[in-house]
């Protein structure tokens, strides 16, 4: 043991006047009456005391705490503690660690109990984020935004935002995120906003799925989903199933308004949907090079698959290279933002609900557009396969899934028919043969 030479029965004013000797690094003095009992000096004028013992042949040393904090007689009680449990063949050390792990673990137990769903669903969004497209990442943050931001689109800047239906359980304590809580929540949510609810609704489910399997958060979850009930569902209902889609008849009122639009991104956005049977979404997401000339293909961002590529059919090839060129948008906004990048246009749902009051037609969504294209490929008998190839569906049977291969020149001819029997019972006379005109360069203002 170290210092055995400076043995003397420590009292209060040993203890006040001992002092590390100049020329050392530390000094010490052992107690007679408590012989593991040491006190440690140093040349700063600190002094500790310090537990020090044999165990299983190897010297161990437990620091006991500072002469200004810890009594004579509360360190020797606690060094004689001490000297028991190394009789015992106990290590304190390893108490030690073992308390303080347990300590530890107390404390973090209790700092997840307090965690907010909010804090794990921001947790939840940049674990994600890698896995999701920008249109699904958004929703999250739309859905459980606060709200009372003025809205930048739609309003031209009159009025605010309002708090999306996630956002009333954001506050919450995620243990408190129950079944009970969520049915009352789903209750509340359906009678002014049942659409943006049942999204809303999915998202949770996925999100307390998330959760229960993320080790700092599944011990405040429960085994069984929270969401997942049937008073929740019921209380969300169904959304109807809409049918919204063009008649044959109606093509010429609708292509005679669309292509009245005054801004031609727009007419030619609207045209396009109905002509590729893309997603809205899908559309808005193009960039000029997504364009392939060479070989008349159009690469669109597919949601499901990730990407795939149809036929730039002849119209809808002018369509686009009529457009001018302000960024990579093909469909670029008038509008940006100082220091901050281009976008393309938002959705046109007000040019769009115009247009088709001007033509007669009620109910039209963009999604509508999609559901025209499928629904008038049945007049030309086109394979389903094909459709669903263009349209970017999964294929529905093992046939099409594993041994159906449609190169792009194969598409081409079942599209390009398609396009062409599209504009002849609309009216629009348009010459296939007739070279694009070349795309146009227009300076950012």
């Amino acid at each position: 043991m170290s210092g055995q030479q400076s043995r003397v029965r420590l009292t209060a004013g040993r203890v006040a006047d001992f002092t590390c000797p100049p020329g050392k690094s530390q000094a010490f003095l052992w107690d007679t009456d408590t012989p593991a009992l040491m006190l440690r000096a140093t040349p700063t004028g600190r002094k500790t005391y310090a537990f020090e013992a044999r165990l299983n042949g190897s010297t161990i040393r437990v620091s006991i705490g500072t002469a200004a904090e810890w009594t004579l007689e509360a360190a020797r009680t606690k060094a004689q503690a001490l000297k028991m449990m190394v009789d015992s063949g106990t290590d304190p050390r390893v108490v030690e660690r073992q308390q303080q792990a347990e300590r530890e673990a107390q404390q973090t137990a209790a700092a997840v109990k307090a965690v907010t769903v909010g804090e794990a669903w921001t947790v939840y969004l940049a674990d994600r984020r890698q896995h999701w497209g920008d249109r699904h990442y958004q929703d999250h943050e739309k859905l459980a935004c606060a709200g009372g931001e003025v809205a930048k689109r739609g309003t031209r800047g009159r009025g605010v935002t309002i708090a999306g239906p996630l956002h009333p359980l954001m506050a919450m304590r995620l243990q408190e995120l129950t079944a009970p809580v969520i049915e009352a929540w789903a209750t509340n949510e359906a009678k002014t906003r049942p659409t943006p609810a049942r999204l809303s609704w999915r998202l949770l489910r996925a999100f307390l799925a998330w959760c229960a399997e993320h080790p700092q958060y599944a011990a405040v979850v429960p085994a069984q989903n929270p969401a997942k009930t049937r008073r929740a569902r019921e209380a969300l209902g169904k959304a109807g199933i809409k049918q919204d889609a063009l008649l044959k008849e109606q093509l010429p009122a609708w292509f005679a308004a669309v292509r009245n639009i005054g801004n031609p991104a727009i007419s030619a956005y609207l045209q396009t949907l109905l002509l590729t049977g893309a997603r809205p979404g899908e559309v808005l997401a193009m960039h000029w090079e997504d364009i392939n000339t060479q070989w008349r293909g159009l690469t669109i961002r597919d949601k499901v698959e990730g990407r795939r590529v149809i036929p730039l059919t002849p119209y809808v090839h002018q369509l686009l290279t009529a457009l001018p060129r302000r960024s990579e948008w093909v469909f670029a906004s008038t509008v940006q933002e100082p220091g901050k990048p281009s976008q393309p246009i938002a959705k046109p749902h007000r040019a769009h609900a115009t247009a088709c009051k001007v033509a007669g037609i009620d109910g039209l969504t963009f999604h509508g557009l999609r559901r025209s294209f499928k629904s008038l490929t049945e007049w030309l008998e086109i394979p389903a396969g094909v459709v669903a190839q263009i349209q970017g569906h999964k294929p529905s049977a093992t046939a099409e899934k594993h041994y159906t291969v449609r190169p792009l020149d194969l598409l081409r001819v079942h599209h390009e028919r398609i396009e062409a029997w599209i504009l002849e019972q609309a009216g629009v006379v348009f010459d296939a043969k007739t070279p694009p005109r070349a795309i146009r360069l227009v300076a950012k203002q």
